[in-house]
């Protein structure tokens, strides 16, 4: 398959030749079957409006100065306050009806990280997994006690009603009709135009994604990852990576995808690149696949692009493993491949072009 990369003009970025250091983010929103034909104009509009809203917001905070590691926590947190992703407000739903959220941020200067896991009533799990990076003496934490760690540090406990929607409640439904057994696993795609049967009129329809709105009478085509992540680097040259996820619709036995596995789902280092991962995570845990990415370029000389391509294009493909990754280096290159049908995505470049992207070949 293709990839965002150079090769098929949907770009691999190189910094401008400028006096001032270079400065640049990624992100994504999760990667699936994500067609043009199954979605309607107003969810493609909702997609790409969030995403312009996560790149600003770090990149924000480059421009002012900001290191990179508040710049993805800005862009993160945009995505986790959406319920148009499964991060935050808006997840799926585990076998048990509840939410279960997963997080992890690192430093690529120290090589510090911060992460956690089945968290539930935390509003921005990006916030928390650094809390623990910065304020304990460990890396993860999990379930209760990270719960009790928020606790003591001040977050504040949101009520499950948050974080439910409608959709992702009949989701679940859905799920556990196709599948009494087996966890759906990725989230599936919202964003699909109503059947030929259906009776919604066009206000109501764009309403579906307000994250309230019943999905019913909605065809649905397809699957998606819709874990969210950054990328960034700051004016001082160092990188960092962020990731926050719920998981997969229908989980069971307290299940813990990539994004919080350190290697696996996240994993940033000024030395090679930051990279955070959205698909189907018991693939990318078995593949390790942000730290096989970084392998490659240190020990292997690879480019950036060259690396990430040979893991998601070809390793993970291989081995039966579907989704995308973005990846920034201490120049400014950025890789965004996916085996997927489409990935949303976007970044801002050293040159300050935003790109803002969810299927696979789109037109310049």
């Amino acid at each position: 398959m293709d990839s965002f990369s150079m090769h098929n003009s949907m770009t691999t970025f190189f910094p401008a030749d400028t006096a001032t250091k270079p400065i640049a983010i990624a992100i994504h929103g999760g990667a699936g079957t994500i067609r043009r034909s199954a979605m309607t104009p107003e969810a493609e509009t909702q997609y790409r409006a969030i995403l312009t809203q996560a790149l600003e917001a770090g990149h924000t905070v480059l421009k002012r100065g900001g290191n990179s590691m508040d710049a993805v926590s800005a862009a993160v947190m945009i995505m986790e306050d959406s319920p148009l992703f499964n991060a935050g407000k808006g997840a799926v739903l585990t076998a048990d009806s509840t939410v279960e959220l997963d997080a992890a941020i690192m430093e690529g200067k120290t090589l510090k990280a911060g992460t956690i896991a089945g968290v539930r009533g935390i509003k921005n799990p990006i916030l928390l997994a650094r809390r623990v990076m910065e304020h304990s003496e460990h890396v993860m934490l999990t379930g209760k006690g990270a719960e009790r760690f928020a606790a003591e540090q001040g977050f504040a406990r949101m009520p499950d009603e948050y974080f439910i929607t409608e959709r992702r409640a009949q989701e679940l439904t859905r799920a556990k009709q196709q599948d009494a057994t087996k966890p759906l696993s990725p989230d599936e795609t919202p964003a699909t135009k109503p059947s030929k049967n259906d009776s919604l009129g066009k206000n109501k329809r764009s309403s579906l994604y307000d994250g309230n709105a019943p999905l019913n009478e909605w065809s649905h085509e397809g699957k998606k990852f819709g874990t969210v992540g950054a990328v960034a680097l700051d004016k001082n040259g160092d990188i960092a990576a962020a990731t926050s996820t719920g998981g997969m619709t229908n989980k069971k036995y307290g299940r813990v995808g990539d994004a919080p596995i350190i290697g696996a789902g996240t994993y940033a280092n000024n030395a090679t690149c930051a990279v955070s991962a959205t698909g189907h995570g018991e693939y990318f845990i078995r593949s390790v696949v942000a730290y096989d990415i970084a392998a490659l370029v240190e020990y292997k000389g690879m480019t950036l692009q060259e690396a990430a391509d040979a893991v998601v294009m070809k390793k993970l493909v291989e081995r039966g493993g579907s989704g995308g990754i973005i990846a920034l280096d201490k120049k400014g290159n950025i890789a965004m491949p996916f085996n997927s049908e489409g990935m949303y995505r976007g970044c801002i470049t050293t040159d300050g072009k935003i790109i803002v992207e969810i299927f696979r070949n789109e037109k310049k």
